[in-house]
C-alpha cells in the first residue's frame, strides 16, 4: 500500500504540472502523513543532507567547465579537428558529428550542453550541404547521449552518490560502452545517409590537418588529464571537476584568448542556474529516499520481484523495461534520484555488480532523453535544428534503435563492461 501511495501521489502531483523537485517534496509529505510521522524538522534535515554532499560538488564544476568550453573556443576547435580528418568522406559531416560527440563527451558530461553546441554549428552546415534536416538533427541528438556515458558524466555522479557506488569505477566502466554507442551510430549513419544527395567537403591537405590538430591540442588534452588523473589516483572525481573547470578557464583566457572577462560573469550565472536545478532535485530526492527506506518500499519491491531474484538476466530485462518506460516521461536526474533507492536493494540481493548495474541504468536513462514526450535532448536538437517534434522523431528513430541494441548487448554480455574495467584498476 505504501508503494502505491508514494507512486500515486508523485504521478498525481506531476500530472498537475508541478516541477519535479517540488513534486518529490509533496509526495514525500503525503507519504509522511500516511505513515503518521510527519515532522518538519526531519523534512528540513533531509533537505540539507541532500545538498550537503562533497561528491555532488563535482556537478557544478563540470557544468561550469562545459560553459567555459563553449565560450572559450574549445568546442569549435574540436569540430574543426573532426572536420579535417573525416569531413571529406561521403556523408562526412555525419561522421564529424559522431567523432565530435565522442570528443565532447570527454569534456563536459552533459548531453544537453553537447547537443546544443554541436547542433548549433553542424545542423546548418549539414542542411546546406544537402543532408536531410530531420536525419541530421536526429543524429546530433543521438550523439549527444554519448556525453553522460564516456567520463566525465554528471548522471553517473548522481547515481554514484545516491547508490553509494564508486564514481571513479563508474567513469571507467563507461568508456567502452560509450565507444560502442559511437560505432553503432557510425554504422547506422552509413546506411541511412545513402538516401541523401550530399555535397562532399573538400579534402584537407596534410598542412591543414596539422594546423587543425595543433589548434585543437589543448582541447584534446583535457579528457586525457581527467581520465589519467582519475586512473592514476591523482585526484578524486570532485577534484577532477575542479581541475576541468580551471583548465577550461585557463585555455579560454590565456591560450585561445576567446573568453573575455566581461563574458565570464554571464558564463558563471548560466552555470549557477543549471547547478541550482540539479542541487534542488538532489535535496528533494533525499526526503523521498529517507521515506522510501522508512516505509520499506524496497522490501515490498523485492517481494514482488522475488520469482526473478535467482535469474539475474530476467531481472535486468524487467528493470530495463521499467526504466525505458519511466524515461519517456521523466528526465535523467529525477529518474536516477527516485528509482535508485528503490532498485539498489533489489540489485544487491540478486548479486548483480552495482557498477555494472549503474552503467546500464544510466545508459537506459540517457536513451530516455531521445523519447517523447519529455525527451530533453530531442527537444534541444529540434530547437537548434528549427524543426518540430514529429519531424525529429522521423530522423532519430534509426539511431534510437541502434542505441537500444547496444543496451541489449551490454545486458546480455556483462563482460563487455566488466573485463575492460579490470584493466583500469
Amino acid at each position: 500500500m505504501t508503494l502505491a501511495v508514494f507512486v500515486g501521489s508523485l504521478l498525481g502531483v506531476m500530472a498537475f504540472g508541478v516541477p519535479i523537485a517540488f513534486a518529490l517534496l509533496l509526495s514525500g509529505i503525503i507519504l509522511m502523513l500516511f505513515l503518521g510521522n510527519f515532522d518538519t524538522q526531519i523534512l528540513a534535515a533531509n533537505l540539507i543532507d541532500g545538498a550537503d554532499n562533497f561528491p555532488l560538488m563535482a556537478i557544478p564544476f563540470f557544468i561550469l567547465a562545459g560553459e567555459l568550453m563553449n565560450a572559450g573556443g574549445i568546442s569549435k576547435r574540436i569540430i574543426s579537428f573532426a572536420m579535417a580528418y573525416v569531413g571529406h568522406i561521403r556523408g562526412g559531416l555525419g561522421y564529424v558529428a559522431i567523432l565530435a560527440s565522442v570528443l565532447f563527451a570527454g569534456l563536459s558530461g552533459s548531453a544537453v550542453a553537447d547537443t546544443a553546441a554541436l547542433g548549433a554549428i553542424l545542423i546548418p552546415m549539414m542542411v546546406s550541404a544537402g543532408y536531410n534536416r530531420n536525419r541530421s538533427a536526429g543524429l546530433i541528438a543521438a550523439g549527444g547521449i554519448i556525453a553522460p556515458i564516456i567520463p566525465p558524466s554528471i548522471p553517473m555522479i548522481v547515481f554514484g552518490v545516491t547508490a553509494g557506488v564508486s564514481i571513479s569505477k563508474l567513469f571507467m566502466a563507461g568508456i567502452v560502452p560509450g565507444l560502442l554507442l559511437a560505432i553503432s551510430l557510425t554504422i547506422t549513419w552509413t546506411i541511412v545517409v545513402r538516401k541523401d544527395k550530399t555535397v562532399a567537403q573538400p579534402r584537407k591537405t596534410a598542412k591543414e590537418k596539422w594546423q587543425a590538430t595543433r589548434s585543437a591540442f589543448w582541447a584534446l588534452l583535457m579528457p586525457l588529464i581527467i581520465i589519467g588523473g582519475l586512473r592514476g589516483g591523482i585526484f578524486t572525481p570532485t577534484e577532477a571537476a575542479a581541475v576541468a573547470a580551471f583548465y577550461a578557464l585557463f585555455v579560454g583566457l590565456v591560450i585561445y584568448r576567446e573568453l573575455k572577462l566581461k563574458k565570464l560573469y554571464e558564463v558563471l550565472v548560466v552555470a549557477a542556474k543549471t547547478t541550482s536545478i540539479v542541487m534542488l532535485l538532489a535535496a528533494a530526492a533525499m526526503v523521498s529516499s529517507w521515506l522510501i527506506t522508512v516505509a520499506n518500499i524496497p522490501g515490498q519491491l523485492i517481494t514482488l520481484l522475488e520469482p526473478f531474484m535467482d535469474h539475474q538476466l530476467s531481472l535486468l530485462i524487467i528493470i530495463n523495461l521499467i526504466v525505458l518506460i519511466v524515461g519517456t516521461a521523466m528526465d535523467v536526474t529525477p529518474t536516477i534520484l527516485i528509482l535508485t533507492p528503490v532498485l539498489m536493494p533489489v540489485v544487491t540481493q540478486a548479486g548483480i555488480d552495482p557498477v555494472f548495474f549503474g552503467l546500464l541504468f544510466v545508459l537506459n536513462n540517457c536513451i530516455g532523453l531521445l523519447t517523447p514526450p519529455v525527451g530533453t535532448v530531442l527537444n534541444v536538437a529540434a530547437g537548434v535544428g528549427k524543426i518540430g517534434m514529429d519531424d525529429i522523431m522521423k530522423g532519430v528513430w534509426p539511431f534510437l534503435i541502434a542505441e537500444i541494441i547496444i543496451l541489449i548487448i551490454l545486458t546480455l554480455f556483462p563482460s563487455i563492461v566488466m573485463v575492460p574495467l579490470q584493466w583500469f584498476h
